[in-house]
């Protein structure tokens, strides 16, 4: 009679297990799903971290609890002399084992078996959500900027500039009229200079000018910090980050430091009323030197 006793209590914490394991394994479910929302709603950092940590610790705890009560216990064999058993108790034992109570487990494991496929698979799917913020590639627009043909030069108000009024040795930040946004505007950054007739010495097949006006990104070719440093008594425009200094009397080339390669130059020209207009993009990609690459858009290498 004790053994039927045992055996009902042993199904009872059975069932009890099963259900705590299911439970945990929906809000493992649950989390995941919800990691997902999150993030495609915008994504709280703190909330996603959350999220995760619930989705992980369900099927932790699921696991723990299925093999902690569910998993049968390994079989240990002792040799004994046989036991006898009275009708009453091995009538039981045939109610018992030979009926449902024997067949019970079969389907509660595949249900389970399926609730931790279904965390798992919440679960990697959720993980797979950082490669979504790596975003689209490039593609070419880093080898383009703002500047288009027919575009006017602006000052950081967004003043026009009239040739007429630059003299020699003066330097203005200037900006695409079109680049209303700080994006738009970051790339197409560059220096007007006013040069001095006597010092310029452009190299041959460089981009047209007006008068002794030169303009040159304002980007950094090595490391991307901005070139503002204009030592006008030499003709220099200094990078304070790397001290890389270029001549633009000379196309903007490398004096010294790290850069290895010039400024690229804007082609200038200016329109019926004698205000300063580009005549097309820079001469070439702006920034740090990745250009090298054989697959840049348009390279036949």
């Amino acid at each position: 009679m004790s053994t039927t006793v045992d055996r009902a209590q042993q199904r009872e914490r059975e069932d009890r297990a099963a259900r705590g394991a299911a439970a945990a394994f929906l809000v493992a479910i649950a989390a995941a799903i919800g990691l997902f929302v999150v993030y495609l709603s915008g994504g709280h950092t703190q909330g996603e971290g959350a999220l995760l940590f619930v989705a992980f610790g369900g099927i932790g705890v699921g696991l723990g609890i299925w093999a902690k009560v569910l998993l049968p216990e390994p079989e240990l064999v002792e040799d004994r002399p046989p036991l006898h058993s009275t009708a009453e108790e091995r009538a039981e034992f045939v109610k018992v084992y030979g009926g449902s109570a024997g067949q019970s487990r079969s389907p509660r494991r595949r249900f389970l078996v399926r609730l931790l496929a279904g965390a798992g698979t919440s679960l990697g799917l959720a993980l797979l959500l950082p490669f979504r913020s790596l975003g689209p590639g490039p593609e070419s627009e880093l080898f383009r900027t703002s500047w288009r043909e027919g575009e006017h030069l602006v000052t950081a108000e967004g003043e026009r500039i009239r040739a007429a009024d630059v003299v020699a040795d003066e330097i203005v930040t200037v900006f695409p009229e079109s680049a209303t946004t700080p994006e738009q505007r970051a790339d197409s950054q560059a220096v007007l200079i006013g040069l001095r007739a006597e010092r310029m010495a452009l190299p041959e097949g460089s981009p047209p000018t007006v008068e002794q006006l030169v303009v040159y990104s304002k980007i950094c070719t090595h490391a991307g910090c901005p070139v503002g440093l204009y030592r006008a008594a030499v003709g220099e425009l200094l990078c304070p980050c790397h001290q890389s200094t270029f001549d633009v009397n000379e196309g903007a080339r490398v004096r010294s430091g790290p850069a290895g390669r010039p400024l690229p130059q804007l082609p200038l020209g200016t329109d019926d009323d004698g205000f300063l207009i580009s005549l097309g993009d820079f001469e070439g990609p702006v920034g740090p030197a990745f250009w090298n690459m054989s697959d840049r858009p348009g390279s036949d290498a």
